[in-house]
């Protein structure tokens, strides 16, 4: 059975900066794409960053320059660096793994705020 496991959300003022993680446990096999989704409630899950297999990244137009997303394949984990957030990006993130199947985290909260 795989689980994905998220960690790193929490409060933080306009400015600071967190770090999301995501680990892949069980037997996922090969990995391709890894991901960081957002969603806010009235709103669809919208793409924050993604990651391939080969480390091409792509980020959604309000976080480019701001989030840095990363991947260490031997731990089948992926990361979302968000410096300098603003009270737009508070949202519940989703990590979002694409192997043989999709697999999707349980969500983790960042709420920005001061």
């Amino acid at each position: 059975q795989v689980q994905l496991v998220e960690s790193g959300g929490g409060l933080v003022q306009p400015g600071g900066s967190l770090r999301l993680s995501c680990a892949a446990a069980g037997s996922i096999g090969r990995i391709y794409a890894m991901g960081w989704y957002r969603q806010v409630p009235g709103k669809q899950r919208e793409l924050v960053a993604g990651i391939s297999s080969g480390g091409t990244t792509t980020y959604a137009g309000s976080v480019k320059g701001r989030f840095t997303i990363t991947r260490d394949n031997a731990k089948n984990t992926v990361y979302l660096q968000m410096n300098s957030l603003k009270s737009e990006d508070t949202a519940v993130y989703y990590c979002n793994v694409r192997a043989a199947s999709h697999y999707w985290g349980r969500g983790t909260q960042v709420t920005v705020s001061s």
